[in-house]
């Protein structure tokens, strides 16, 4: 099966089998090796990419009902090797810990803060409930999205 993916604003064709993962694209065929599989059942978070706009868990998306569709990475955010303000707000408010969890934090956090620039508390809390975190109790994580949320603000 051949399918056209526009990633990080590059398009791709790709002849793929019926059970491949949008997330075996990203890391076998791309090496975009910031979306991570955690769990592989959608639950953790880690694999978390932004496609056509919404968060979604590419690890247990077929990579077939990606086709045509617009997908951004952690990768694609940085741009001429500055860090989006919310990467650096992650770095800046130590939220990063082991690193694992993070690209999917930041992406989840992206999707919430294109939809609501000026987020609660709990909003954050609501968007990031499908990303799990080993290593925090999350405050550092919630202070990074506000944080973010406010360099954001200050931009436009």
């Amino acid at each position: 099966m051949k399918i056209n993916l526009k990633v990080n604003s590059k398009e791709y064709t790709f002849e793929i089998n019926e059970y491949e993962t949008l997330l075996e694209v990203l890391r076998d065929r791309l090496s975009l090796l910031g979306t991570k599989e955690g769990c592989g059942k959608g639950e953790c978070g880690a694999c978390t990419v932004i496609m056509d706009g919404k968060a979604i868990t590419s690890c247990i998306l077929l990579a077939s009902h990606a086709n045509n569709k617009e997908i951004l990475t952690i990768e694609g955010l940085e741009k001429n090797g500055v860090l989006h303000p919310i990467q650096q707000a992650f770095v800046d408010e130590g939220a990063v810990q082991c690193g694992f969890c993070t690209p999917g934090m930041i992406m989840s956090s992206y999707a919430l803060l294109k939809e609501n620039s000026n987020p609660s508390e709990e909003d954050i809390k609501t968007a990031l409930e499908g990303n799990l975190c080993r290593c925090t109790g999350y405050q550092k994580i919630i202070s990074a999205v506000k944080e973010a949320a406010k360099r954001l603000r200050d931009v436009q």
